[in-house]
């Protein structure tokens, strides 16, 4: 996640994953599953959620590489905060 730049800091990603809120094929990941090629993971973030695929995982953090290069977004779905309250 850190590597990727899904995540800000590998704390946080950290806390996303204990949370549930990372998932693939609908089943949460554990912190210290390792992302593979071809994964499609889905992340909720605060308001959104985030479906991407990953096409490459680099060994260590490297910062030529862009995120683009890294995942593909496969969609994107907003939780508007006004439906929470209902």
């Amino acid at each position: 996640m850190k590597v990727a730049r899904l995540a800000r800091r590998r704390s946080e990603a950290r806390e996303a994953l204990a949370a549930g809120r990372i998932t693939k094929d609908g089943r949460m990941l554990k912190p210290g599953y390792d992302v593979k090629e071809g994964d499609v993971l889905e992340i909720h973030y605060a308001t959104k959620y985030l479906t991407v695929r990953v096409l490459h995982v680099p060994p260590r953090i490297v910062s030529p590489i862009k995120p683009a290069q890294m995942y593909e977004i496969l969609g994107v779905r907003r939780d508007d905060p006004v439906d929470w309250i209902r």
